[in-house]
């Protein structure tokens, strides 16, 4: 009888081991797909978004104007998380102050994302303490007289030593969160100009300031204010920033752009 029951014992022991077995089987796959699509989707996201960037800096001419598109991509995704973090208004500008180049170059790039166009292209110069052509150092100390890296969201237009002016608002911290204390904003100045290359080598420079020439001031202040995303990049130096979050600004800029196409359709 002992065996007997020994025996049922061992039976239903054994199928719930097969039933327990056969369950884990069939979730497996099931798991393991949905963690698949997950993984492809998300390849999916980024090649689109590469897509998007790829064509949009061709689209632009940033290749001939001489804009490396690494810098771009960067630029470009810090705009996006903004974009998603409500900190923008309605303008779609997007600066770039590339101090990767040299001061002689045109490498202040102003473009429009939503028109897809280059809307200014032209000089910009950077602190005096950061370097002579080509700015190597940076700081966000006060009275530093260097400029800062990294992204700023544009402020209030008003008239001071230098004329109209725009303040700026350094968004990333240890980076260029002075920009308010150091009074670190864009207005123009005589010393970015042809005539200031021809006899220097190099533009002037500022006690900080992305400066502009004081005849395209006013077209630049007019175009970037009102709560744009201004960058300023050197990739020489150990940058880091909690808006280049590539996923949120893939979503962002594909988001986006499907409004964009709807509305021209």
């Amino acid at each position: 009888m002992s065996k007997n029951i020994m025996g049922i014992v061992m039976t239903v022991l054994l199928g719930i081991s097969i039933v327990g077995t056969s369950w884990k089987a069939v979730e497996s796959p099931q798991k393991e797909q949905t963690n698949n699509k997950e993984e492809i989707k998300s390849l999916s996201t980024d090649s689109l978004y590469n897509d998007y960037i790829s064509n949009l800096y061709h689209k632009v001419h940033l290749d001939s104007a001489g804009l490396n598109i690494n810098v771009f991509e960067k630029a470009l995704t810090g705009f996006y998380n903004f974009k998603s973090s409500g900190l923008l208004h309605n303008k779609s500008i997007l600066t770039i102050a590339d101090f990767d180049q040299e001061s002689c170059k045109k490498r202040l790039y102003i473009i429009d994302l939503d028109k897809k166009e280059l809307v200014l292209n032209t000089w910009v110069a950077h602190g005096q303490n950061s370097g002579g052509d080509k700015p190597s150092y940076f700081s966000n100390a006060v009275s530093s007289n260097t400029s800062s890296i990294g992204f700023y969201i544009t402020g209030e237009i008003y008239s001071g030593k230098h004329g109209r002016s725009l303040k700026l608002d350094g968004m990333d911290y240890g980076f260029n969160n002075n920009a308010r204390e150091r009074a670190i904003v864009v207005h123009g100045a005589d010393y970015v100009s042809q005539a200031s290359i021809n006899q220097l080598g190099r533009l002037g420079r500022s006690q900080g300031c992305p400066a502009v020439s004081s005849k395209l001031a006013n077209k630049v202040i007019n175009t970037i204010s009102d709560k744009t995303v201004l960058f300023i990049n050197s990739s020489s130096q150990n940058y880091t920033s909690q808006y280049l979050n590539e996923t949120l600004a893939a979503n962002t800029a594909l988001e986006q752009e499907e409004v964009l196409t709807a509305n021209m359709n």
